[in-house]
């Protein structure tokens, strides 16, 4: 058994880091992980602190990893790094030009009312398990939820009894990314959704605390929140049984499920003549953004959407442009 080398200035740093950002709104759940694994690598080589050589003995275990994987690891010891040298100037530094290429992300799928259809009859005819005997139920939720609201799979997984006003059709989504709260109303379907789930999870007289989880399992009898991979995996599944496929083969994220919400509503507001830059601040607010640009993300230029802004365009300034080439 080798001792293990203290490693009281790379602790200190790492959390000093992550409260930094995370009292800016940011989880920062996946960085801590690739650093508690980057730690198990200087604990290994017996030493104290980072250093160049540890660092590459680190990233050549996942060289085999996609690009955007490796710089994203990568990365996020580099922006630690670079947060110590404010107070470490001889801290080590990686070099960001040796980071593995990025690749450009492929762009959403946006899934469609008919695609949803068929998930949430698939859904219906799932098998209910030991652990989650309200899996059909559960996931049909889900799809509606996260199609209806634009919810991020990270809220809806957090979502209680009591965050719920099934009277008023309201949910109450709490402090999620940024810190922000905010409360969604839903739309006349997903809240007849909502009643008819609330009425099955009563009928199992599973916990029903304000503060026990909306989707749940059941553990030793008590009423359990899905995880975000559990819940990730079950709606991944369920996209490949329901074969939805976008025209390279690839099949849709859960969070193409958002971008999906907010390109439904850029195309409602133009195919009612709704005035889209008054209503985007709307929507941000809707999906718990900071600010419309972060919201602009999701409104990719899908071919749909050009077709009506173009025809927007041409009925506002054919007569401008016709005139001038007169």
């Amino acid at each position: 058994m080798h001792s293990r080398a203290p490693l009281v200035r790379w602790d200190s740093a790492v959390a000093a880091y992550l409260a930094n950002r995370r009292s800016l709104g940011r989880a920062y759940i996946n960085e801590e992980r690739i650093l508690r694994s980057l730690r198990t690598y200087i604990v290994s080589a017996h030493s104290s602190d980072l250093d160049r050589r540890i660092f590459d003995k680190w990233r050549n275990s996942f060289r085999e990893r996609h690009p955007n994987t490796r710089y994203g690891n990568e990365r996020a010891v580099y922006n630690l790094c670079r947060y110590r040298r404010r107070t470490e100037p001889r801290c080590y530094l990686p070099d960001p030009s040796s980071f593995a290429r990025r690749q450009p992300h492929p762009l959403p799928t946006i899934i469609d009312s008919s695609e949803v259809a068929r998930l949430l009859a698939l859904a219906s005819t799932l098998k209910p398990v030991r652990y989650s005997p309200l899996r059909p139920a559960d996931l049909r939720l889900a799809v509606v939820l996260l199609y209806t609201a634009g919810l991020r799979l990270g809220e809806l997984v957090r979502l209680t009894l009591g965050d719920v006003d099934a009277k008023a059709g309201v949910l109450h989504i709490r402090q999620s990314k940024f810190h922000k709260s905010r409360l969604i109303p839903m739309s006349p379907s997903a809240h007849e959704e909502l009643c008819a789930y609330l009425k099955i999870r009563t009928a199992q007289e599973l916990q029903g605390k304000p503060d026990a989880p909306l989707l749940c399992r059941q553990i030793r009898g008590r009423a359990c929140p899905y995880g975000r991979i559990g819940m990730y995996k079950a709606l991944h599944a369920l996209f490949d049984a329901a074969g939805l496929r976008n025209q390279t083969g690839r099949c849709p994220r859960v969070h193409d499920f958002r971008h999906s919400f907010a390109v439904a509503a850029l195309l409602r507001w133009y195919q009612t003549g709704a005035d889209v830059q008054v209503n985007l601040p709307k929507l941000a607010i809707y999906m718990g953004h900071a600010d419309i640009v972060s919201t602009a993300y999701y409104l990719r230029w899908m071919p749909a959407v050009v077709e009506h802004a173009g025809k927007r365009f041409e009925h506002s300034y054919a007569a401008l442009i016709d005139g001038g080439l007169s």
